[in-house]
């Protein structure tokens, strides 16, 4: 009954937030960098943050003993300090452009109160704690790129987390259910309104990295719990996608900071003109399926990495030269 009224409040506030941004022209226009031709409400990812205050004052009336802060239990107050900071930060960046200065400054703020979130800076050798950085904020960056269609972030974090949620209740506990059930229920609520063939709203900023924000804190959660880096691999085909989108834009000279369409997902829904409701879909089970590899397979870490990491890769390099050899041909 919990988890009903939560999600029919998260409901009744993101249609009050329509209502607000349409009066406030908070509104996204497409441009020839979007795969979208039509306006759209930006910002839906306030549900997130709406979420998380849900989460946390839930927890302060049900469930006071989780608040009670013991040895090696998580704050939740110190992860939504960063958590909030970094989202109001990047809902004011949907509605002005920031300097990459500005976000940097503040992606570092937020990434520093999770790493003390994690108890990080104990755990961590000092010569750690530099990568960490950069992997956190590059995550976080690459949650953002990612999100260019329809339903595609909504879709993949949906199966990522019910993942956790899997493995959280049936493998190892790592952190109290409800804060991986709360982000669960904010995404089915904004893929009501966002997967559709004409969405109602987007993610924005808000959203892509308030959602990365919280999943790098539940993997980091589950990798201390059972010193167990296989858990990263749940974040794979996005990470493949950016990773070989950022060497192949360094290799054209171009800004890998400004926007474009040269992901993979960009290019099927683009050039190939498939629907964006269906490329999401397949983003979203391809990763599934590799999640559900990750939580079953006996094999060792090591082969589960090159098992995932490599065909994954391989076939990732032989569709985007084979699409963007039929482009070249087609404009030739």
């Amino acid at each position: 009954m919990e988890y009903l009224i939560v999600t029919g409040i998260l409901f009744v506030l993101l249609q009050l937030y329509f209502r607000i941004a349409t009066r406030f022209n908070i509104i996204d226009q497409p441009n020839h960098r979007t795969s979208h031709f039509y306006t759209t409400v930006r910002g839906g990812g306030i549900i997130f943050p709406i979420a998380y205050l849900l989460f946390i004052g839930a927890e302060m009336y049900l469930s006071p003993e989780t608040m009670q802060q013991g040895k090696g239990e998580p704050n939740f107050f110190i992860f939504g300090a960063g958590f909030l900071i970094l989202t109001m930060l990047s809902f004011v960046d949907d509605l002005t452009d920031l300097s990459t200065k500005t976000r940097l400054l503040f992606h570092i703020i937020s990434v520093s109160l999770l790493l003390y979130f994690l108890n990080g800076f104990s755990l961590l050798p000092v010569l750690a704690i530099p990568f960490v950085y950069i992997l956190f904020i590059g995550i976080l960056n690459a949650y953002n790129f990612m999100d260019g269609i329809n339903g595609i972030s909504g879709i993949y974090s949906f199966f990522l987390l019910t993942s956790l949620w899997y493995v959280n209740q049936q493998i190892i506990p790592f952190v109290v259910e409800d804060f991986i059930v709360y982000p669960t229920l904010a995404c089915l609520v904004f893929l009501f309104f966002n997967f559709r063939k004409r969405a109602k709203c987007f993610l924005g900023d808000v959203g892509s990295i308030g959602l990365a924000f919280w999943i790098i804190s539940l993997i980091s959660l589950l990798i201390i719990k059972t010193g167990d880096f296989k858990w990263l691999l749940f974040l794979s085909l996005y990470g493949v996608d950016t990773v070989m989108t950022i060497i192949e834009r360094i290799r054209r000279k171009e800004n890998i900071l400004e926007a474009h369409r040269r992901h993979l997902y960009q290019l099927f829904v683009n050039e190939k003109k498939q629907s964006h409701l269906a490329i999401s879909l397949l983003y979203g089970f391809i990763q599934l399926s590799m999640n559900i590899f990750v939580i079953l397979s006996p094999l060792p870490n090591w082969i589960i990495y090159i098992v995932i990491l490599v065909p994954t890769t391989v076939l990732y390099i032989f569709i985007k030269l084979n699409i963007l050899k039929k482009v070249r041909n087609h404009e030739a």
